[in-house]
């Protein structure tokens, strides 16, 4: 990544980011540096279509890919330790004001693996978790059903929206989020948070991304 564009001290916070986190990939996107800590899949195979029309796809995926599917299909809750100790190595966390969860789309589950990650990696790490500043409204199409990148974030700028947003004023905040695709749902996120919330800056975690927009 061009790092050309940031300050001294900006520069810091990337190298301190990335030290050490020999599997992290950088991550583009319209805020300061991101990195995803490793891929979600080592290799997928298509196994066909479902009687819905859907892909069907059988999966080799990356360790701490296993863990989070584990946690979110499965709800075991028992894997977010797990998961947090993986980005030990990854150094700078804890000079983040803020750690903000990226909410989820299904609001039903009865365990939300993003704000759970969320709020084990601020305990780990000696940063405040706010859970009542960044929101998605539910209903609708579900999101990962829809393909094309235009209607994807027409809809995330409709749904997104932030609330008690006056305590990030001239703050640096880490977006968390548990698998990157395409990028539309942090993009959109960080637009708010520069633009209603004034927030210094934003950076991005991420603990996997996968190759494939769904």
């Amino acid at each position: 990544m061009n790092s050309g564009f940031l300050s001294g001290n900006d520069r810091q916070i990337v190298r301190i980011l990335i030290q050490e986190a020999w599997s992290s990939i950088e991550l583009d996107g319209n805020r300061k540096p991101g990195i995803a800590y490793d891929v979600h899949t080592l290799n997928s195979t298509c196994l066909g279509v479902n009687e819905f029309g859907y892909d069907q796809w059988e999966s080799t995926r990356s360790e701490i890919g296993e863990l989070l599917y584990e946690l979110k299909y499965h709800a075991d809750a028992r894997k977010v330790r797990e998961i947090v100790k993986l980005p030990g190595r990854i150094k700078g966390i804890e000079t983040m004001d803020y750690l903000i969860p990226i909410p989820s789309t299904i609001q039903h589950r009865r365990v939300q693996p993003v704000v759970e990650i969320t709020r084990a990696l601020g305990e780990e790490r000696g940063v405040e978790v706010l859970e009542d500043v960044l929101f998605k409204r539910s209903g609708g199409v579900e999101l990962k059903n829809v393909t094309v990148e235009g209607q994807r974030e027409a809809l995330l700028r409709d749904r997104l929206y932030l609330e008690n947003f006056k305590v990030l004023e001239g703050k640096n905040v880490l977006l968390i989020d548990d698998l990157y695709r395409s990028g539309a749902t942090l993009r959109i996120a960080t637009e708010l948070l520069y633009r209603q919330a004034n927030v210094k800056d934003v950076f991005v975690l991420t603990m996997t991304k996968t190759g494939r927009k769904r």
